[in-house]
């Protein structure tokens, strides 16, 4: 495969990557501090739990995301 369609198609997996990091970020962390500011009782979640549950957001959405710089590491010259 030519160097240049295979480094186009790396970018475009590198950028689905960080867009899918995004995604978890902004679902797992400010999709809980919005319902948290609107309406926390309403919930019926521990505080202990959305804590732990945003944490885990956030550590998948960081491993996604260093995932795509390793394949961008993949580009070829």
């Amino acid at each position: 495969m030519d160097n240049l369609v295979w480094n186009e198609r790396t970018k475009l997996l590198a950028g689905a990557l960080d867009r899918l990091s995004t995604a978890c970020f902004t679902l797992g962390i400010l999709t809980p501090v919005a319902a948290g500011i609107y309406g926390p009782a309403q919930l019926g979640l521990s505080p202990q739990f959305l804590l732990l549950a945003a944490g885990s957001w956030l550590v998948g959405g960081f491993a996604l995301h260093m995932f795509a710089q390793i394949v961008l590491g993949k580009l070829q010259q």
